[in-house]
């Protein structure tokens, strides 16, 4: 077996070293999905080579330690780019989502509110069904075996009624309680790993949802200021609760479903899942919103004629999702699952600082002492995960 050392640096084509059981040093040329494309050569013995492919498995892997300075400043710096793309992307689209989605915006001499959220569903999925074709076009793939386009057919159902389960629920709840009740997903994922697979979770794991949910709970039952419930438009906790978990339920489908057609079709790459997504997605919500005279999606397309500015919102906000996805992409390509979680994460909270102070939207001491709450047990669970990874690496 080759144990692997790979710089801490990612290119088009990355050199890095490994030792062979025998001790003989290797140096090998890959591409960043990790398969060997180059001949192996041998440092001791430059005429030695050996030709062929050869595929790693992502278990093998070792980083090595930052060779230089440069480079560490380099990985540095590409946080930080990471840090800052999904957190502008994700903050500014919360921001729109509080202004048009809950209808707080007025537009014209008469004060109208956009009323027409479901296209806002059509526009997303139409708007990075776009962006994932020209991403794909400005950078093709050689792989074959991809996965078929008709392939999400069914995940597409699921991602196109779960968003908009989710924004729906801004009519009915502000949109810190939307933020913390969707940081909620381990509570249903736990809960039908449980009665359904028998999966036994950790004490720690435990303690992570009780956390959660303990917070949400609270949050629900702690009384809002009178200003905030004056900006929705029609305040109803338990169902706007209620939609949001069905949100989590519909996404927890689209996940295993995606998971799923990546363990089928290895090859898929990130923008090819965008695209096959948003493809039924932009069909399913095309049907809705324009399949009879009378369907809504006329109603909002004269809206956003009548009121210029309302169509400009609807595509910064479809354009911070699309943007959001590819920043998403790349910090997973570049740091891993594991630091994405943490950025995401520490996104919402900031989300809701933002929308207190910004959207005027004041929270009270026990709402937040549920947000803290909350995102310690999310904190936990990313702390928990870490020590996983942290513990399967040595014993490698």
């Amino acid at each position: 077996m080759v144990k692997i050392l790979i710089p801490n640096t990612v290119a088009k084509s990355v050199i890095f070293f490994g030792d062979m059981s025998n001790g003989t040093t290797l140096k090998f040329s890959v591409t960043p999905s990790l398969e060997l494309v180059h001949p192996v050569t041998s440092i001791s013995d430059p005429a030695k080579t050996t030709t062929g492919k050869l595929t790693l498995s992502p278990d093998l892997i070792i980083p090595a330690p930052m060779e230089a300075h440069g480079v560490s400043f380099r990985r540095v710096l590409e946080l930080a780019f990471c840090v800052a793309g999904i957190w502008s992307a994700y903050i500014y689209q919360g921001v729109l989502q509080e202004t048009v989605i809950m209808s707080t915006k007025r537009f014209g001499p008469n004060k109208e509110r956009f009323e027409h959220l479901a296209f806002l569903n059509f526009a997303q999925s139409s708007v990075c069904l776009i962006w994932s074709f020209m991403m794909i076009k400005l950078w093709p793939s050689k792989d074959t075996g991809r996965a078929p386009w008709w392939s999400y057919w069914s995940a597409g159902i699921t991602n196109t009624i779960g968003p908009a389960m989710g924004i729906e629920a801004l009519k009915y709840i502000s949109y810190p309680a939307q933020v913390l009740a969707k940081s909620s997903k381990m509570i249903p994922v736990m809960v039908m790993g449980t009665l359904v697979y028998g999966i036994r979770y950790t004490l720690p794991e435990y303690l992570c949802t009780l956390l959660v949910a303990g917070g949400v709970s609270a949050f629900a039952l702690a009384k809002s200021s009178s200003k905030t419930i004056s900006k929705l438009a029609h305040p109803n906790a338990p169902l706007g609760y209620g939609l949001c978990f069905l949100n989590l339920a519909f996404d927890g489908f689209t996940n295993a479903t995606q998971d799923s057609i990546s363990a089928r079709y290895p090859k898929t790459g990130a923008w090819d899942i965008m695209l096959g997504m948003n493809l039924w997605g932009a069909i399913y919500n095309f049907v809705f919103m324009f399949g009879w005279p009378q369907a809504s999606g006329y109603q909002a397309i004269e809206f956003c004629k009548n009121h210029p500015e309302a169509g400009w919102d609807i595509l910064y906000y479809c354009l911070c999702g699309a943007i959001g996805q590819n920043f998403i992409f790349f910090t997973i390509s570049r740091f891993g699952s594991l630091t994405n979680t943490t950025i995401t994460t520490t996104r919402k909270f900031v989300s809701i600082v933002v929308s207190s102070v910004v959207s005027g939207n004041p929270l009270s001491r026990k709402q937040w002492g549920s947000v803290v709450m909350v995102f310690s047990g999310l904190s936990y669970q990313i702390y928990l995960k870490w020590q996983k990874a942290q513990k399967k690496r040595k014993t490698m």
